[in-house]
C-alpha cells in the first residue's frame, strides 16, 4: 500500500504547473549529522520523481532576497547552531512573510536559539535526546491525518531514530505524529510528545519532522512519504513581497563613519544643535564645539571642576526651547575654591550663544544639588541629562558607594561610619537623590516643578518628590523615547563573577526600560530580580534573601521609608561570562552598559543621510567596554523581541554617548581605550546612511613596494568593485610628472631612486570616485636571507640534532659567503614557541617569542580596555606589574595573579577594581600573566653561530622551534637601511588532530577539562594537513578511542595528496577502546605532501566511527 501511495504522489500537481524549486540548506555550527549527505540525496531523488527541482547549499550567503525569490520552499536539513547572520535572518523572515514555505528536518530544531522568530517558526527547540543509546526503535502514532503528509498512513508504525525532547513549543502548531514513550527509553515529555507538526506562521506554511538522524531513515518508505507530503504542504504557489513586514537589513557598506574630531580628553556627553554644530563635554571640565563649516573643534569654556575619581563635568543637554531661551544644562562637580564647603554635584543651566560659540558663565543658575561624600573614595556618579516630549528633565545619579569591600556583591554595610560602603543609604533611600533617575520640570525663574507621575507624590512623608526611578547603581547614560515616554538607561553592574550562596547572585550589567516610575532594586536585587541576602558585615553572617515583591530596606541609618515599591526586572542583563538569557550577541568579558536613543523613521525628513526604515522603533543599546552597538526590536507595547548587530565590522572605541541629528544621521562620542586619559582614539564621529548609489570599493596592490633602481612594479586593482553593480573605470597615477594608465592591472618601471606615491582612482557609472594611495621606495634592495635546514623541514624530534646554515646576499653590500658581509652583522637566533599559532609563525620571530601565546590571548581579550604595556590607564601598565612582582617566585606569582584575573578584585593599584573574567580558562590566564611578567626580564638576544648543529630538547608542552636570521643592510642614498629576515619553523612531531587544515564529515569538540578532539563522523570522511614533509618519517601513532555506547570504531587510512591517493598505511581503532594506534608506512616517502587521514567503516551507518586526540610522527618504525 505504501508503494502505491508513493507512486500516487508522483502525480503531484507540481508537474502540471511551472516547476517548483526547493533550497536545501544544511549548514552546521554545532554537531554535524553524518546523515546529511544521505538526506540531500533522498530529497533530490524525491524531486526527480515528483517534478520539482532541488538545489543544495551550506552557504548562508544564499539567503538574500534576490536568491530566495527563486524558491517555493526552503528545507533546513539538520542545521545546528547560529547559521544565519542578521542580514540573512531578515531576508528569510521577509521570504516567509511573502508566502515562502519552510520544511525543518531533525536538528533544524537545534538551530538559532537566539532568534525568537525562528523558534516560533520551527515550532519548538531541541531540549535533549536519549543517551543510552541515542538512536532507538520506538512506536510513532498519528494524531492528526488532516494533512497531505499523513494521507493513507497507518495509525502506528515502528521507526528507529533519535527522538528529541522539545522546549518552548509553539502552542499554535498542529501536531501530526507523536512518539509513544513507553516503547523506548529516556523520553522526557510524557504522553504529549510531538514528533511532526505543521502550522502557518507569519505568512508562510511550515512543516517539521523530528525524524532524520540515521541514514536508514532516508530509505524508509513510510518516512519518505511523510517527508514528501510535508514538502507538498509547505511549498508556496506565489511569493508576494508586498506582505513582508520585516524591513530589509541594511548592508554595512551603505554606512559611512566619518571621524570629525579625535584625541579628545575624556569626552562624556554630546548634543547636536539645529545648525549642525556639535557640543560635547570632557570630564576635566572642557566644553567644546565642532563646527561643520570649518570642520574644526574649539574649546568654548573650561569649567573649574573637581576631578578626583570619577567626578568632573559629566552631563549636558540643551533646553527643548533652546532656540528661544539659549539655556544649556550642565551636570558637574564644582570646585571648593568657588563653592567653599559645598561638595554637592550641581545641575546648572547657562546661556549659550550658538552663533558666537560663547558660554556665559555669569548666567549660571543652579537648579538642583545632589550631595555626595567626596572623601577620596569612589565610585559612581551617573550624570546623564535627557528630556521628554513634555519638557521634563531627567537626570541620572550614581550610588556614590565604594564597591570594593563587598566582594562584588551588595554593598550594604550598615555599621556606623561605613556609609560610604552602603548603597542602602543612597540607592534604596527614598530621602536621598543618589542612585536615582530624577525627573523635574525647569521653570523660567530658575526653580523647578514636580511633574505628575513621579515615584512619590509631592508631600509623601520621608520621600523626595524628584525621584522617578530609584534603586540604581550607576545609570551612566540615559535616553527618553520621544513617542512613548519610556525611559531607557544602562546600569553598570557589580563585579562578582559567580553566584555564592552566602551573598547572592553574580554581577550583571543591566539595560533597563521604565514605562512608568519604579524601583529597580539596587542593592537588594540585580538582573531579573535575583535577590541578595541580608548580609551582616559585623559578624559575617547571612540572613534571608530579599523579596522583590515586598522589598524592605533594613538600614538603621536612613530617614527614608523602609517598605519600598515592588522591584522591577531588568529589560536586558548579562554577566561577565556567557549570557544564557541573551546569547553570544552580548559577548563576554568586561561590561559597561549604556542606553542610547530610540529611532523613528518618520520623525525625520527625507534626506540623503537618514537611517533606513529598518531601524524604525528600535532602541540603540550599546556597551562601552565591549564596543558594540545593538539595536533592540520591541513589540508595540515595548516588550523585548531581539537584539541585532550594528556595523559589526566597524571599530568603535568605547562609545560613551550618541544622538540622532534632525537629518536622521547619528553622531557618536567615543571615549577611547584607556581610562582617565587623553586617547588618540577618543573621537567624535558622524555616521550617515546612503540609500542610493554607493562609492566603489577601491583596492590597490603592488608586486614590489621597495627595491633598487630601476624597479619594475606590477600593479593591480584586484578586489575593487562597485556595490551597486555599476561598470567602473580605473586610472593609475604613478607619480608627479610620470605617465598615467587606465588599465586595471598596469606595469610601470621607476628608473630613479626616490619615494613615490602611486594612486588608483576608481570611478563608477554615476560619477562616484574612490581613491587609494600606495608607497613605493626605490633605491635599495631588501637583503636576501635564507636559513637552510638539512633533513625534515616540518618537524623537530626530541633530543635529535638539527643542522642549519645561514646564507645572506645583498645587491648593494655583497654576500656573506664572500666576506663582503661580516658575520657580526648577521643575527641568528633559535627560540621555542609553545603551540602552533600559524599567524605568529608566519610573522617570524618576535621579542618575547616564548610568551607569544600569552601576548596573543591578551590582544584578543578585553584587557586593553583598562591596561596598556607602558602607560597607566584605569589599571596599571603591564611593565609596572612586572616591576612590582619582579622579586616574587615566578610560578607562585603567576598562579596568584591568574586567580585574581579570573575572580576579579581591587585595592592593590587604587580604588578601581579589576573585572572578573570567569569565562577564561586557568591555563590561558597563566599564559597571559607569564607574558606580562616577561616584560620585566632583561632582554638579551641569544645569538647563535651562523652555521652549526642544534639539539632540540624535549618540552613539557608541544610547540615549534624557530630558526630565525636577520640582516640589516647599509642603506642607499635615498632609501635608508632595510632588513631581510628568514625563519624556519620546525614544529613538534606531536600534533593535535584538531589542528587539521581541511576536513569532511569531521567535527571538533572542546573538552570541559581543556583541549580539543575530533570526531570521525562517517565512512570515507577525512581530515588533512597541508605541507607535511615526510622525509625520514617511518610511522604515525594516533591516540584514538571509540566508546561502544556511541561509536562504531573503524579503520584509519593515511593517504598521500588526496582522499583517494596512495595509501601509506592503515590502523584499526577498535570499538570499545582507548589506545595508541601505530600505523607503519608501507614505503618511505620524502618531501612535502598534503596528508589525508581517511576513516572507513561501511557498516557504521550514521553512527560516528571514533574520536582522535594526538598524532605523533615517528622517525623510526614503532
Amino acid at each position: 500500500m505504501l508503494v502505491c501511495c508513493l507512486t500516487f504522489s508522483a502525480g503531484w500537481s507540481m508537474a502540471q504547473a511551472p516547476q517548483k524549486r526547493l533550497l536545501v540548506f544544511s549548514k552546521t555550527k554545532g554537531f554535524r549529522h553524518a546523515s546529511i549527505p544521505v538526506g540531500k540525496l533522498a530529497i533530490m531523488k524525491l524531486g526527480k520523481e515528483n517534478g520539482f527541482a532541488v538545489d543544495t547549499t551550506e552557504n548562508a550567503g544564499k539567503f538574500t532576497e534576490a536568491n530566495l525569490k527563486r524558491y517555493n520552499a526552503v528545507v533546513f536539513l539538520s542545521t545546528t547552531g547560529d547559521v544565519l547572520d542578521d542580514m540573512q535572518q531578515a531576508a528569510f523572515e521577509r521570504y516567509i512573510q511573502a508566502g515562502g514555505g519552510y520544511v525543518g528536518i531533525h536538528a533544524a530544531a537545534d538551530t538559532e536559539y537566539d532568534w525568537p522568530w525562528y523558534g516560533k517558526l520551527v515550532g519548538g527547540y531541541f531540549m535533549s535526546h536519549p543517551g543510552n543509546p541515542n538512536v532507538q526503535e520506538g512506536e510513532a502514532y498519528v494524531v492528526n491525518k488532516n494533512n497531505v503528509s499523513m494521507f493513507g498512513f497507518p495509525d502506528r508504525w515502528k521507526i528507529k531514530d533519535e527522538f528529541y525532547d522539545f522546549k518552548n513549543v509553539n502552542p499554535d502548531i498542529n501536531v501530526l505524529v507523536k512518539i509513544d514513550e513507553k516503547t523506548y527509553k529516556e523520553g522526557k515529555m510524557g504522553d504529549n510528545h510531538p514528533m511532526s507538526w505543521f502550522h502557518e506562521y507569519d505568512g508562510g506554511k511550515v512543516f517539521y519532522t523530528n525524524f532524520g538522524h540515521p541514514d536508514e531513515t532516508y530509505a524508509n518508505p513510510v518516512y519518505l512519504k511523510h517527508l514528501l507530503g510535508g514538502i507538498q504542504y509547505a511549498v508556496s504557489e506565489k511569493l508576494d513581497y508586498s506582505k513582508a513586514k520585516t524591513m530589509p537589513f541594511p548592508e554595512e557598506n551603505r554606512f559611512n563613519k566619518e571621524v570629525l574630531a579625535e584625541k579628545l580628553d575624556e569626552p562624556t556627553e554630546l548634543v547636536v544643535l539645529d545648525n549642525g554644530k556639535v557640543l560635547f563635554t570632557e570630564r576635566k571640565g572642557a566644553l567644546k564645539v565642532y563646527d561643520p563649516k570649518t570642520k574644526a573643534t574649539k574649546v568654548v569654556a573650561n569649567l573649574p571642576v573637581y576631578t578626583k575619581q570619577e567626578y568632573g563635568l559629566m552631563g549636558m543637554n540643551i533646553d527643548p526651547k533652546f532656540k528661544d531661551n539659549q539655556w544649556l544644562y550642565l551636570y558637574y562637580s564644582p570646585t571648593a575654591e568657588k563653592w567653599k564647603a559645598d561638595t554637592a554635584q550641581h545641575l546648572s543651566r547657562f546661556k549659550f550663544d550658538a552663533e558666537k560659540n560663547e558660554l556665559k558663565m555669569e548666567s549660571e543658575q543652579v537648579l538642583l544639588r545632589v550631595p555626595v561624600k567626596r572623601d577620596d573614595k569612589c565610585c559612581h556618579t551617573g550624570g546623564s541629562v535627557a528630556w521628554d516630549k513634555s519638557g521634563n528633565l531627567y537626570l541620572s545619579t550614581g550610588d556614590d558607594t565604594n564597591p570594593f569591600e563587598s566582594r562584588g556583591f551588595s554593598p550594604s554595610d550598615d555599621r556606623p561610619g561605613r556609609e560610604g560602603f552602603n548603597a542602602l543609604t543612597t540607592s534604596s533611600n527614598s530621602m536621598d537623590l543618589r542612585g536615582k533617575i530624577l525627573r523635574i520640570k525647569p521653570l523660567d525663574d530658575g526653580t523647578y516643578a514636580i511633574p505628575e507621575g513621579n515615584l512619590f507624590p509631592k508631600g509623601t512623608p520621608n520621600t523626595r518628590p524628584e525621584i522617578y526611578v530609584m534603586g540604581n547603581r550607576n545609570p551612566y547614560r540615559i535616553s527618553v523615547d520621544q513617542r512613548t515616554g519610556f525611559l531607557y538607561w544602562g546600569e553598570v553592574g557589580p563585579d562578582a563573577a559567580n553566584n555564592i550562596e552566602k551573598y547572592g547572585p553574580r554581577g550583571h550589567d543591566e539595560i533597563n526600560q521604565a514605562r512608568k516610575a519604579g524601583y529597580f532594586g539596587w542593592p537588594l536585587f540585580v538582573a531579573d530580580n535575583r535577590p541578595y541576602r541580608h548580609y551582616n558585615f559585623a559578624d559575617s553572617t547571612s540572613g534571608p534573601a530579599f523579596d522583590p515583591a515586598k522589598p524592605v530596606n533594613p538600614s538603621k541609618l536612613i530617614k527614608g521609608i523602609s517598605e519600598l515599591p515592588p522591584a522591577q526586572k531588568a529589560f536586558i542583563y548579562y554577566p561577565y561570562a556567557d549570557s544564557p538569557e541573551f546569547g553570544p550577541i552580548v559577548s563576554k568579558g568586561g561590561r559597561n552598559a549604556m542606553g542610547g536613543p530610540v529611532y523613528y523613521y518618520d520623525d525625520y525628513p527625507e534626506t540623503a543621510v537618514k537611517f533606513p526604515r529598518h531601524y524604525d522603533g528600535k532602541f540603540f543599546a550599546y556597551d562601552w567596554i565591549r564596543d558594540w552597538i545593538h539595536p533592540v526590536t520591541m513589540t508595540k507595547e515595548g516588550d523585548f523581541v531581539k537584539m541585532e548587530t550594528f556595523m559589526p565590522n566597524t571599530k568603535f572605541s568605547h562609545p560613551i554617548d550618541m544622538q540622532f541629528h534632525k537629518d536622521g544621521s547619528l553622531y557618536v562620542l567615543e571615549y577611547g581605550q584607556n581610562w582617565f586619559a587623553q586617547n588618540d582614539d577618543a573621537r567624535l564621529s558622524h555616521i550617515t546612511y546612503n540609500a542610493g548609489n554607493r562609492k566603489p570599493l577601491v583596492v590597490a596592490n603592488a608586486s614590489k613596494t621597495v627595491g633598487s633602481a630601476p624597479l619594475a612594479v606590477k600593479f593591480d586593482a584586484k578586489g575593487s568593485l562597485d556595490y551597486d553593480g555599476d561598470a567602473i573605470k580605473y586610472e593609475w597615477t604613478f607619480g608627479p610628472g610620470l605617465p598615467k594608465s587606465t588599465q586595471a592591472n598596469p606595469a610601470f618601471t621607476y628608473a630613479k631612486p626616490g619615494v613615490y606615491y602611486p594612486t588608483l582612482k576608481v570611478t563608477d557609472a554615476a560619477g562616484n570616485v574612490s581613491t587609494k594611495k600606495l608607497e613605493i621606495r626605490v633605491g635599495n634592495e631588501v637583503p636576501n636571507v635564507e636559513v637552510a635546514v638539512k633533513g625534515n623541514k616540518t618537524f623537530y624530534f626530541d633530543n635529535k640534532p638539527v643542522e642549519y646554515e645561514v646564507k645572506v646576499a645583498d645587491k648593494e653590500d655583497g654576500n656573506l659567503s664572500t666576506g663582503k658581509i661580516s658575520p657580526e652583522d648577521v643575527t641568528m637566533t633559535i627560540n621555542f614557541l609553545e603551540g602552533f599559532d600559524k599567524t605568529l609563525l608566519a610573522q617570524g620571530h618576535q621579542a618575547n617569542v616564548g610568551f607569544a601565546t600569552g601576548k596573543r590571548l591578551i590582544e584578543l581579550s578585553d584587557c586593553k580596555a583598562c591596561h596598556s604595556i607602558d602607560k597607566k590607564s584605569i589599571g596599571p601598565a603591564y611593565q609596572d606589574v612586572a616591576k612590582k612582582y619582579a622579586k616574587e617566585r615566578r610560578t607562585e606569582i603567576v598562579n596568584k595573579l591568574a586567580t585574581k584575573v579570573i575572580e576579579g578584585g581591587g585595592g592593590v593599584w587604587g580604588e578601581q577594581a579589576m573585572s572578573a573574567h570567569p569565562q577564561l580558562k586557568v591555563d590561558e590566564v597563566k599564559e597571559m600573566v607569564s607574558y606580562i611578567m616577561s616584560l620585566g626580564d632583561k632582554q638579551q638576544v641569544d645569538k647563535k653561530p651562523l652555521k652549526g648543529t642544534y639539539t632540540a630538547q624535549a618540552k613539557e608542552k608541544d610547540g615549534s622551534y624557530l630558526f630565525s636570521a636577520s640582516y640589516t643592510d647599509k642603506g642607499g642614498s635615498v632609501i635608508g637601511p632595510l632588513t631581510g629576515t628568514s625563519t624556519v619553523a620546525l614544529r613538534s612531531a606531536k600534533m593535535k588532530a584538531a589542528s587539521f587544515d581541511e576536513g569532511k564529515s569531521v567535527s571538533k569538540y572542546k573538552l570541559p577539562t581543556g583541549g580539543e578532539i575530533v570526531f570521525a563522523g562517517a565512512t570515507n570522511g577525512y581530515f588533512a594537513f597541508n605541507d607535511i614533509d615526510l622525509s625520514g618519517i617511518r610511522s604515525v601513532t594516533v591516540m584514538g578511542s571509540a566508546s561502544k555506547q556511541y561509536m562504531a570504531g573503524g579503520t584509519l587510512e593515511i593517504r598521500l595528496d588526496s582522499p583517494t591517493g596512495t595509501v601509506l598505511g592503515m590502523g584499526e581503532v577498535k570499538s570499545n577502546s582507548m589506545e595508541a594506534v601505530n600505523i607503519p608506512f608501507k614505503t618511505p616517502v620524502s618531501g612535502p605532501h598534503k596528508l589525508y587521514f581517511v576513516y572507513v567503516n561501511p557498516g557504521a551507518g550514521s553512527i560516528p566511527l571514533f574520536a582522535l586526540d594526538g598524532i605523533q610522527f615517528n622517525a623510526e618504525t614503532m
